[in-house]
This record gives C-alpha cells, structure tokens and sequence, in this order.
C-alpha cells in the first residue's frame, strides 16, 4: 500500500477533509460545519478555539472513513496541506490563548475606516505595495478598528505581546503547540501588511495602520516544510505539514492557473 496525503480546507462554513492516495483517489473524506456569530449587524466573528476544534473533528472523521476500509490509514499518511479562508484573521498571546474573536472576512466593521482612507497617501501606497485596494474585505483595517476600540489590545500590541494570524497560522500555531507560527506568501497578501514586491511584511503599512510593534508569522512559499504534528495524538507519530495556501489561490492553482494573464 502507497502513501497518503492529507488536504484539509478550513472554510468559512465549516472544515472539509481529503485523503488521496497516489493515484489522486479519495479514501476518505468528512465535513464538520462551523458556526459564525454576529454581534451587532454587520460585524462577522468566529470563536479561535471553535476553528481549531473544527478542524481536529473533521480530520477524525476524515481518517474514521479511511480507516474503515484500511485500517492502516493512518500509519501511511506521508504529508498534510492546509487551504484555508484567507482573510480572516485572530490576535492572541505569547501563551496562545486568543485575546478575540477572530474577525471574518465577511465583517464590515471597517467600512468607515476604509471610506477615510480613500484619497489619502495611504491609499496610493496599499495600491503600489499591495496591489489590492482599500477594502474592509481585508485583514487590515478591521485590525485598526479593534485597536481603536479595544484599549487592551491596543496596549498589547504596542508592548509587543499580541501575535497575529490568519487562519492558516492559528492552525498551524496551535497543531505544533506553538512551534511554527508561519504563513504563507497568498494569505499574508490578504492582509494590507505585506509588500508584495519584496515579499515581506512591510513596516510604512503597519504604521499606516496602526499596529507597530505587531508580532507577525515568518513567510513563506505555500509549498514549504511548515512544522509537523501528531493532531493531538490521532496519528502514531508526527506527519509533516508541508503546504498552507488561501483557499481562492488553491483553487486558482488546481485549475492550472500558472502564468500571469491567466483566471479561472
């Protein structure tokens, strides 16, 4: 019997999970929905320990089904990628515990925020630096409305205690018990924070939004050696992680979106 490989998608509506062969065969699958909450009209969040726990549920039902047909399914899984929904993102400390909920990026919270920088240089510089727009669509201005409305948080980052993610990260920080607090190029380019030219985070934008002294994941390519864990002891021993994407990106790529010019 072949290896396996592991893909799990943590959406919006909740977390599905793959298991394929060498062959590109499923032989298992699970879907565990996920609940959003939504504390006034038009602000969309997420409980940080609800995401991780819906992924840990459905990678056990996912590996459950496999296991059913053989029982070695789980001492051959060889590697796990994780998709994920890209702007979305949490805040917590150094300890891991999240300081938030983690605000969705269906939120509009940031909507006159985002109407105030419209025709500023800060404006002009997302456009060159990111090559998105202002838009509360995105992980950063929604990060400037909660340290503006949240003095603990506001202190917090300034004294460099906070850690941000997107959702990929969360998961990623919390299957390595804090290890590996990474991402990668296509979910730090959601954020407003990241230069794409460089490929790095970009220091005019977090002071442009408020949130010097931000502690922020290592980049990288989303085909990169992550970390690796056991998913809280389901798996004998600790299988590597060895690709995180955002899930628009993901589904760009697997419909053999290369080169530039190119859409799906």
């Amino acid at each position: 019997m072949g290896k396996l490989i592991m893909a799990i998608d943590q959406g919006t509506g909740g977390t599905k999970t793959v298991l394929f062969n060498a062959q590109g065969e499923v032989v298992g699958k699970a879907a565990v929905p996920l609940q959003s909450v939504y504390p006034q009209v038009g602000f969309v969040e997420q409980d940080p320990l609800d995401i991780f726990e819906n992924v840990l549920r459905s990678v056990r039902q996912c590996v459950a089904a496999a296991s059913r047909v053989d029982p070695q399914a789980p001492e051959r899984l060889a590697a796990v990628g994780i998709s994920n929904q890209r702007e979305t993102f949490l805040l917590w400390d150094g300890g891991g515990t999240p300081i938030c909920n983690a605000v969705v990026w269906q939120c509009k919270r940031s909507v006159p925020i985002c109407e105030g920088l419209k025709g500023t240089n800060v404006e002009a510089e997302v456009r060159v630096r990111t090559g998105l727009i202002v838009d509360p669509y995105f992980s950063g201005a929604k990060l400037t409305w909660l340290l503006e409305n949240t003095p603990s948080i506001r202190d917090g980052v300034k004294s460099g205690q906070v850690c941000f993610g997107t959702v990929d990260t969360w998961i990623l920080f919390k299957l390595t018990g804090g290890a590996s607090y990474c991402t990668d190029y296509t979910n730090a380019s959601r954020t407003l924070l990241f230069n794409i030219h460089s490929l790095s985070w970009d220091d005019t934008l977090i002071e442009a939004f408020g949130a010097t002294g931000l502690r922020l994941p290592e980049v990288f390519p989303s085909s990169h050696a992550f970390g690796e864990s056991d998913f809280e002891s389901l798996f004998p021993k600790p299988v590597p992680i060895a690709g995180m994407i955002g899930d628009s990106h993901a589904a760009a790529f697997g419909e053999g979106c290369f080169q530039p010019g190119e859409a799906k």
